[in-house]
């Protein structure tokens, strides 16, 4: 039945089969989950928080605090990787054993970084959507100045036209 071209409704179709005439006749929907759930055998949670550095067991290389400058800081960081990445090619040239310790001091970098970016995206999806409702605004403010002008040319045609059967 699930390789059917057609299959047929999930069995709990039968809830809803006097919609039509009383639609109150349907289940409530489930109240919104809250918390942690189980989704595929992984747990989750609804409340989407950042974790952060510290929480993760890795050091944070920037300042704590509500009032961070992130470009600052992510040029800081920026600065501070290509200066360690230098450092770990002269020390594969140098000293080929002594690598590790660069390469953790870069993946820690990397880490603030990513972390850095990802504090972020909330601004970013205030800012993408703003960006999409200023288009739709716009969007609409042309529509209507559209019709808007559909409409005087329909008028000047109307006038014109009554024009000629008056004058006939």
């Amino acid at each position: 039945m699930a390789t059917a071209t057609y299959p047929p409704p999930p069995p709990f179709y039968r809830l809803y089969k006097d919609y039509t005439e009383n639609p109150e006749s349907a289940p409530e929907p489930p109240p919104p989950i809250e918390g942690t759930y189980v989704c595929y055998g992984s747990n989750y949670t609804t409340d989407d928080v950042l974790p952060s550095l510290e929480e993760q067991g890795v050091r944070q290389l920037y300042p704590k605090g509500p009032n961070l400058d992130f470009k600052k800081e992510l040029r800081s960081l920026n600065r501070e990787l290509q200066l360690h990445i230098l450092e770990l090619a002269d020390v594969l040239v140098e000293r080929p054993s002594q690598y590790a310790r660069r390469v953790e001091d870069i993946s820690l970098i990397f880490k603030n970084l990513h972390h850095l970016l990802n504090s972020l995206r909330p601004h970013q999806a205030r800012a993408t959507l703003i960006h999409i409702l200023e288009l739709q605004i716009q969007r609409r403010k042309q529509a209507v100045e559209d019709i808007k002008r559909r409409r005087e040319e329909a008028q000047k045609l109307l006038k014109e036209a009554l024009g000629t059967l008056e004058g006939q």
